[in-house]
C-alpha cells in the first residue's frame, strides 16, 4: 500500500517538471527501481494508471528499470547476484557483503 503515496508523488514531481517546460503532456517517465529499495514495481505500475488520469502524465509510458540486489566478495571484491539460502560466492567460495546495490529508488528521465 505504500506505494500509492510514492507513485502519487511521482506523479506531482514529472507533473511540476512540465509546468516548468511549458508542456501540456508528459510522454516518457523511467523509474529506476531496485528490488531491496521497499518499493513493488508491478504497484507502482499499478497505481499509476489510475492516478495520473486527468494529468499530465495521462498518456505517458512509465518504463521501469528494475535492479536486481548484488554482494560483494569480502575475499575477492567480485560483485554477485546472491542465490537462494547462500551467500557464498561464485568465484572464490568466500562469503558475500551486503552492497546498495539495489536499494536505489529515482526518476532516471521525463520525456515531455
Amino acid at each position: 500500500m505504500h506505494e500509492y503515496p510514492i507513485t502519487q508523488r511521482i506523479i506531482e514531481i514529472v507533473g511540476e517538471y512540465a509546468v516548468k517546460n511549458n508542456a501540456d503532456e508528459v510522454k516518457v517517465i523511467n523509474l529506476v527501481v531496485g528490488d531491496y529499495s521497499g518499493y513493488v514495481a508491478s504497484s507502482i505500475e499499478l497505481y499509476f494508471e489510475l492516478i495520473a488520469q486527468g494529468s499530465a502524465c495521462e498518456k505517458a509510458k512509465l518504463n521501469i528499470e528494475r535492479i536486481v540486489p548484488k554482494l560483494r566478495c569480502s575475499n575477492c571484491g567480485v560483485l554477485f547476484t546472491r542465490k537462494p539460502y547462500s551467500f557464498e560466492c561464485p568465484d572464490c567460495k568466500g562469503e558475500g557483503r551486503p552492497t546498495e546495490i539495489g536499494q536505489e529508488f529515482f526518476i532516471r528521465s521525463i520525456e515531455i
